[in-house]
């Protein structure tokens, strides 16, 4: 009985692999067909990972019903199975029935992923997944990940002992280590509680590709990774409310935990794959400065190019190889290797996963100033989601003013209103059409005040808001140099002109502009003005003139009536370029002799100190009435990590 039920788990295992292999593949029809074959827990679990990569990736809150009802049956059909399997022996290495814990884990936590897509975050955190991946965690890792290798690393676990780890651990300042127990029981670890018992010995584990045991290996560390990476990425005021409940995180043990499902060969492994490529891009996109870049792109290439040499037609990673390449400044390597994934000789079944191209190459053709080209991908993602295609005229719209095509973008304008006040799914407006909606009515009542009406009120924009919405996309700081020039000229003809010294702008030779001649005339546009001169001029390496930019945005707060949001925008930009600035000259006079390793490491202390306080004040302007102070939140809580693994780089010792 126990040789049948154990072959018949593999089976099943090894048909779901074959239906995740086409996922990943890009053919999501292919998938579907094979996990609808079998009733198994695993084939349900394909099911609602279909549904949900759907909803996740493509923005398509409506297929959230069919993941929950897949991954559902998946849950009672692996807790069922698991109910069966105690008392009975195994066929692993590790307690019996702890696969089917594992995968009732997995869609619990794809449930709780559910919920915060639609930013019920509380429904996430009653998911009670964390408590259950610690546990099993424990049983899987009882001496942590210490001596398993990552994508990065030696490709065989079992001949590193500790003190060869150095070639193993890939995570800079990282100490692997195991959840510490709390000291008493916390409101959810009284839920769910496992009959798994920890092993007494400790040791590296090998499993052959495709068994139970490597589900069970990689399975674990991904679900332990990835529920305190998301719950690490929670805003800030989310994780207070919870963590006096026993909720706590370890966002760099979240990261080895998922390289080291990332080094196997089974679904989860990719799955954590796909988690750390977008955490790198992320942080490499948003955080503004990272502690080591290096080897975070080295992390990130090496995590793509595993899982691109076995699935080289997949759009997620064609669409990470490219944004590695926006990355490390090779935008048109990156825009021709999107191009390249959007052939129509690709297999494209999996639309949502395009679409992910489609908005990569917008974003990027955006940031090359290829404004034409940029508004008619944003134009094109309305055809393949339903997510806010208001958001997307909005910024086509902005690339036609960048082009000064006023009829263009006011037909564009024209069409929002409409699109915004679709039914939404959860009945409320998404963060940035609140911002879009205080944007229109800001700029018809400066056409009135012009003009005397609101007609083709696009032709008194002068801050594109494409640009403006680049923005929070952080879009201007991973531009080349001759780019940044270019913007900078673009903002300073406005009248009135600057008057802040730069290499870059020209003094006006004109007389001051009179009000019948003025571009700008509000507080407003000049505070948004100073914030992208000053992040282009820091972009450029002039960090004087970025630091006077950006704190004549600042001084402007007080003034500013519609885009509360540039205060708190500006001090985090304010805590980039002081780190920004503090690397380039130390590694300047250290390289030159100019400045001691002693002297460096104080200077460092300085700069670490000034960015920390430009953070504090600036999560103190981020409440929930300003526009997209979430994601502010986010890059701050971001900045914060990339900070502190600075200061241990330097002062570890």
């Amino acid at each position: 009985m126990l040789s049948t039920n154990s072959d018949e788990t593999l089976k099943h295992l090894r048909d779901a692999s074959i239906g995740f292999d086409h996922l990943f593949s890009n053919d999501l029809e292919k998938a579907r067909e094979i996990f609808a074959t079998g009733s198994s827990p695993f084939h349900a679990l394909g099911l609602g990972v279909c549904a949900f990569l759907e909803a996740a990736l493509g923005m398509e809150t409506g297929l959230l019903v069919e993941a929950a009802r897949c991954l559902a049956l998946s849950e009672a059909g692996s807790k069922k199975q698991f109910k069966s399997s105690k008392g009975s022996g195994s066929n692993t290495q590790f307690p019996p029935g702890i696969e089917w814990e594992l995968l009732h884990s997995d869609a619990i936590i794809l449930l709780g992923l559910n919920h915060a897509l639609s930013e019920s975050y509380m429904g996430y955190l009653q998911c009670f997944a964390h408590s259950k991946y610690s546990r099993l965690y424990k049983a899987v890792y009882p001496a942590g990940l210490y001596e398993y290798t990552t994508p990065g690393s030696s490709p065989s676990p079992s001949v590193y002992s500790s003190a060869s780890s150095t070639s193993v651990s890939t995570f800079t300042g990282s100490t692997p280590n195991t959840p510490k127990s709390p000291a008493k029981s916390t409101f959810f670890g009284r839920w769910g509680k496992s009959s798994l018992s920890v092993p007494s010995t400790a040791s590296v584990v090998i499993a052959e590709e495709g068994s139970v045991d490597e589900l069970i290996l990689s399975g674990t560390a991904f679900g332990f990774g990835l529920f305190n990476l998301v719950f690490s990425l929670l805003p800030a005021k989310i994780r207070g409310v919870v963590g006096f409940l026993g909720f706590n995180h370890d966002r760099k043990l979240a990261l080895q935990a998922l390289a080291v499902s990332a080094r196997r060969t089974d679904a989860h492994s990719v799955f954590a794959g796909l988690a750390l490529m977008t955490y790198h891009g992320v942080v490499l996109l948003l955080a503004g400065y990272q502690a080591d870049e290096a080897h975070i792109i080295k992390q990130y290439r090496a995590i793509v190019e595993n899982i691109a040499s076995r699935y080289p037609n997949g759009s997620l990673w064609i669409l990470n190889r490219a944004k590695i390449l926006r990355m490390t400044y090779d935008p048109e390597g990156a825009i021709a290797i999107l191009q390249e994934g959007l052939q129509p000789n690709r297999p494209h079944t999996f639309s949502q996963a395009d679409g992910l191209l489609i908005f990569e190459l917008a974003w990027t053709l955006l940031s090359q100033r290829r404004y034409k080209e940029a508004a008619e991908m944003f134009i094109r993602m309305t055809k393949v989601n339903s997510w806010s295609h208001g958001t997307y005229y909005f910024i086509a719209a902005g690339c036609y003013v960048s082009l000064k095509d006023y009829d263009k973008a006011q037909e564009l304008l024209d069409e929002i209103p409409v699109l915004l006040e679709k039914k939404k799914i959860t009945g409320k407006d998404l963060p940035t059409e609140v911002f879009i909606k205080k944007k229109l009515a800001f700029y018809r009542e400066k056409q009135k005040r012009w003009t005397g009406s609101e007609e083709h009120f696009a032709r008194c924009i002068r801050v594109s808001p494409a640009e403006e919405l680049g923005i929070f996309w952080n879009t201007h700081a991973r531009i080349l140099k001759e780019t940044a020039e270019a913007h900078i000229a673009e903002l300073a003809v406005l009248v009135p002109h600057p008057t802040i010294t730069s290499p870059y702008v020209t003094a006006p030779t004109s007389p001051p502009a009179t009000a019948a001649c003025v571009d700008i005339d509000t507080p407003d546009e000049f505070a948004i003005r100073s914030l992208l001169l000053g992040i282009t001029h820091r972009t450029a390496g002039a960090y004087e003139p970025a630091r006077a930019f950006l704190s004549d945005a600042y001084s402007r707060q007080s003034s500013i009536k519609v885009s509360t949001w540039v205060g708190g925008v500006t001090l985090f930009e304010l805590a980039v370029l002081e780190l920004k600035e503090t690397e380039a000259r130390t590694e300047r006079d250290t390289v030159t002799e100019m400045m001691t390793e002693e002297e460096s490491r104080k200077e460092w202390a300085r700069a670490l100190k000034v960015a920390s306080e430009h953070l504090e004040a600036a999560l103190a302007l981020a409440t929930q009435q300003v526009d997209l102070s979430s994601r502010l939140d986010s890059r701050i809580a971001m900045l914060k990590d990339e900070i502190g693994l600075k200061r241990e780089m330097l002062f570890a010792a």
